[in-house]
């Protein structure tokens, strides 16, 4: 990946401001934990395993004014409510002795286990494949290398032929803006297509395997994604295609019984009544823009982890992952 997502420069924590790609590379500049909160909550920064990296390096800049931590802490964890990895890393940094030092170790541990996740989930692809994903679970998703997308760098550097469809993913469009572009980056064969096309080309035999990202996993395997992930594995379900998620353990919440208990973000409607600042809807009309959606357990293939490939039943395998 040529873009650093996230760069830390000791006092000061920039992050690719997603919001503006692929026309615009530009840097948001964060010195305080209220300005990371609203890097995240107003997606400058986005992906579960981002998120909480980013959060951890926003509790370090706390630490180093001498800020409220636990009020620092509480604004992050308030930011967005879905990613798991949010609290996740929230926690962890609570129970730090050095918080610079622990930001530090999660965003080199975030990549190395990306870069496991890439190698149990190459093993899963033929030597020729074609894979659709939606949204963007890449280098831009994490500290650096990505899980879906680090699934498919893993096997292309392994001498395997992958092509990537990348649905749009409205409507934020991270698969249009983002996926496609970081796998332009790196020379990787990608198609884009809009949300809508997947079943045709499902019906037309086209697909090998579906990976995407997650959010929460719940300790039943259920898995939270982003809104439309659900309708992708039910067509992919009856077309007879393995469809795979690709997530870090730190995505997988324990505590959380099954799909049901996962909270759904609401996003603002501007994001669906506009596109790219164009009006695209009749003013005034009503809006529901749930950011995420639920996929059941029964439709997930494997998980492919940082700590090896889980399988059904989710609830033994992710409770012998978890000990």
């Amino acid at each position: 990946m040529h873009v650093e997502p996230i760069r830390w420069r000791g006092d000061a924590l920039e992050l690719l401001d997603q919001r503006l790609l692929p026309r615009t590379i530009h840097y948001v500049t964060c010195r305080t934990a209220h300005e990371v909160a609203d890097a995240i909550r107003d997606m400058v920064v986005r992906g579960a395993p981002a998120i909480g990296v980013t959060a951890a390096f926003g509790l370090a800049l706390a630490a180093q004014r001498g800020d409220d931590i636990p009020a620092a802490a509480a604004e992050l964890r308030a930011s967005r409510p879905t990613a798991i990895n949010l609290g996740w890393a929230i926690d962890r940094m609570l129970r730090a002795g050095d918080f610079t030092a622990e930001a530090e170790r999660m965003f080199i541990e975030d990549i190395e286990a990306n870069k496991r996740i890439g190698k149990y989930g190459a093993e899963l692809l033929g030597q020729t494949s074609t894979v659709l994903t939606h949204c963007n679970a890449g280098a831009l998703a994490t500290a650096g290398y990505g899980t879906a997308l680090g699934v498919i760098r893993a096997a292309v550097e392994g001498g395997k032929s992958v092509a990537v469809f990348a649905d749009e993913t409205r409507p934020y469009l991270q698969g249009a803006r983002l996926t496609a572009w970081e796998l332009q980056q790196d020379g990787i064969d990608v198609t884009l297509i809009t949300d809508n096309m997947a079943g045709h080309f499902f019906q037309q035999g086209k697909f090998d395997a579906v990976i995407v990202g997650a959010d929460r996993i719940a300790a039943n395997g259920d898995t939270a994604n982003k809104i439309g992930t659900y309708t992708v594995a039910v067509l992919a379900n009856a077309h007879g295609v393995p469809f795979y998620i690709a997530a870090p353990v730190s995505t997988i919440d324990p505590l959380c019984a099954d799909g049901s208990a996962i909270p759904i973000e609401e996003r603002s409607a501007s994001e669906v009544t506009s596109i790219g600042g164009v009006e695209i809807a009749p003013e005034g009309v009503r809006v529901r823009h749930p950011a995420f959606d639920v996929t059941p357990a029964r439709l997930i293939t494997a998980i492919i982890t940082d700590r090896g490939v889980l399988r059904p039943p989710y609830g033994e395998a992710i409770a012998g992952v978890m000990r």
